[in-house]
C-alpha cells in the first residue's frame, strides 16, 4: 500500500511534543507541507526545524485554542500561504482529573473551553477552504474514557465524550460535501507521561510492579507508541480511507470496559504498597 500524501496541506494541532508531533513528523515523512500549533513559541518552533527537514513546508506559529481570533488568523494564514487546507488532526488538549467532591462547575467550563471549544473553534475555521475544492479530512484525537466513562476523573469524560460526538455528528453532516470527520479514541499511550505517574507512587514500588498493574487491563499487554496514532491518521488522511465517516477507532490495544475498572485497581495497588512499606519486618530480618 503505497500512501501518497505528498500533495496534501496538513494542520496538526498540539505538535510541539507527544502524539502531537508524532503525527505532524510521519505527514512531514511523507513529503507533505504541514502547519504545527501549540501554545508554547519555542517549543513549537523548535519542532517546526526539525520537521522542516523532511516536510514539503512548514508552518510553526504558537496559538492559543481558546482564541477564536488567533485560530482563524493561523488557518487564514496556511490557507493564503498555501492555497487551502486539506487535513486537519485536532490534537489539542489535556486530561484533567477530579470528581463529584473536588470539582467546581468552573473548573469544568474551563477544560471544556481548551477541548471541546478548542477542537470546535479549528473545525469552523478549516471547513470554509474545504468546501471550496469539495475535499477534505478531519481527524480528532481523543480519548477512550469519552466513549467508556470511568468513576473518576469527571472533566476528561464529559469534555472527551462530546468531542466525540462532535465527530460523530460533524462526520455525517459533511461527508456529502466530501470532508469526512473521524475520531481515535487514544488508550494507555506511552508519551511519557507514565514516567510521571510512576514517580508520583512514592517509595516501595518498583517500575516493574507498577508496569505489571496497568497493563492488566491492557489485552496488548503493553503501552502504545504515538507511532501506533500516527499510521492510522495517515490513513484516514488518505484516499484509501474516503468510504469512512463518523467512525470511532480506538487505539487501545484492544482495552474497552477494562478501563472502568483502572481506578479502583489503582486504588487497591497503592493501598498493598502503603501497607507493605509500613509492615513491621519478620523476626530475624533486618527493616
Amino acid at each position: 500500500m503505497n500512501i501518497d500524501l505528498s500533495s496534501k496541506r496538513v494542520i496538526v494541532t498540539g505538535a510541539s511534543r507527544g502524539i502531537g508531533k508524532a503525527i505532524a513528523g510521519a505527514f512531514a515523512n511523507e513529503g507533505a507541507r504541514v502547519a504545527i500549533c501549540a501554545r508554547t513559541a519555542a517549543a513549537v518552533e523548535e519542532t517546526g526545524a526539525e520537521l522542516a527537514k523532511s516536510a514539503q513546508a512548514v508552518i510553526a506559529r504558537a496559538v492559543d485554542v481558546t482564541d477564536t481570533e488567533g485560530v482563524r488568523q493561523f488557518v487564514d494564514e496556511i490557507a493564503a500561504e498555501w492555497g487551502g487546507v486539506d487535513v486537519l488532526v485536532n490534537n489539542a488538549g489535556q486530561g484533567k482529573g477530579g470528581n463529584l467532591d473536588t470539582l467546581t462547575p468552573e473548573a469544568i467550563l474551563e477544560h471544556a473551553n481548551i477541548l471541546q471549544m478548542g477542537h470546535f473553534r479549528f473545525i469552523q475555521a478549516v471547513v470554509p477552504y474545504m468546501r471550496k475544492q469539495h475535499w477534505g479530512r478531519i481527524i480528532e484525537i481523543n480519548a477512550l474514557a469519552g466513549t467508556i466513562p470511568t468513576p473518576d476523573g469527571i472533566p476528561s469524560v464529559i469534555n472527551r465524550a462530546s468531542c466525540i460526538a462532535l465527530a460523530k455528528s460533524l462526520g455525517m453532516s459533511l461527508a456529502k460535501e466530501n470532508i469526512l470527520v473521524n475520531t481515535l479514541n487514544m488508550g494507555w499511550i506511552d508519551t511519557g507521561q507514565w514516567d510521571r505517574h510512576y514517580q508520583e507512587m512514592g517509595p516501595g514500588c518498583t517500575r516493574e510492579e507498577f508496569d505489571a498493574m496497568v497493563m492488566k487491563v491492557v489485552p496488548v499487554g503493553r503501552y502504545g507508541k504515538p507511532e501506533d496514532v500516527a499510521g492510522m491518521a495517515l490513513f484516514l488522511a488518505s484516499d484509501y480511507a474516503s468510504f469512512i465517516s463518523a467512525a470511532s477507532i480506538d487505539i487501545a490495544g484492544g482495552m474497552g470496559g477494562q478501563i472502568a475498572y483502572y481506578p479502583t485497581l489503582k486504588r487497591d495497588f497503592e493501598a498493598s504498597i502503603r501497607a507493605r512499606s509500613t509492615s513491621p519486618a519478620p523476626s530475624g530480618v533486618a527493616a
